[in-house]
């Protein structure tokens, strides 16, 4: 089979180190999905106005190493317990293929690029090869009340975040809501608790750097 991307994702995040680690989890994070040139076409889009929802099926494009173990160890386990690599959504996997579900927020037709399907709730990196696009379909894709394996064991607690007011002069209202939601979910490896260790990430084109104590997150003033 022969496998291509159709189109490249924008997203406020140019490295993986930061990004909500399932779709969702930021509902304000914007995105858009930027087609290749031989997908231009309003066609291949005809009938998604009437969805809510999209899933991307996408390549964990950030990391170059495949996978060479059975088992791995997922951040919500604390970076310390193993299990196998088909019971977790690991970026580390065979064929190194990522599953999300975004919210349409519009459509934009482009006379460059195009349809462009802004999006949020994204878990993408900025250029991420997007492979395929499916609509959301409540019937087939919800279940409710099913079990959830070791994520419904360990509850991930949401830290205080500080964000200093002059970040105000360079994000708008929104963008910051989205780092801040984005922040309160703690991007560090959860291994790693050293309060005097600053931490750096890229966020709408500015170097986000920050420190983590007792259960507070503080944004650090550059």
């Amino acid at each position: 089979m022969d496998i291509f991307p159709i189109a490249h994702f924008r997203s406020p995040f140019t490295s993986k180190f930061g990004i909500p680690k399932q779709s969702g989890l930021v509902e304000e994070l914007r995105g858009s999905i930027i087609f290749e040139p031989k997908y231009r076409n309003s066609d291949y889009i005809r009938g998604l106005e009437d969805f809510d929802f999209l899933w991307l099926i996408w390549e964990f494009s950030a990391n170059p190493h495949r996978a060479v173990s059975p088992v791995v160890r997922p951040p919500v386990l604390g970076g310390n317990e193993r299990v196998g690599v088909f019971a977790t959504r690991s970026p580390f996997r065979p064929n190194p293929l990522g599953l999300s579900s975004v919210k349409i927020d519009h459509v934009e037709m482009s006379d460059s690029l195009g349809p462009v399907i802004h999006v949020l709730g994204a878990d993408l990196m900025d250029g991420t090869p997007i492979f395929d696009i499916k609509p959301y379909i409540a019937y087939a894709d919800s279940h409710v009340g099913v079990r959830s394996g070791f994520v419904d064991q360990r509850k991930w607690p949401k830290l205080s975040v500080v964000i200093p007011p002059s970040l105000e002069a360079f994000l708008s209202k929104e963008q910051l809501e989205a780092l801040r939601h984005t922040l309160e979910l703690d991007p560090r490896p959860h291994y790693q608790n050293d309060p005097q260790k600053v931490y750096g990430m890229p966020f709408e084109g500015r170097d986000i750097h920050f420190l983590v104590n007792d259960g507070v997150l503080t944004v650090l003033d550059d």
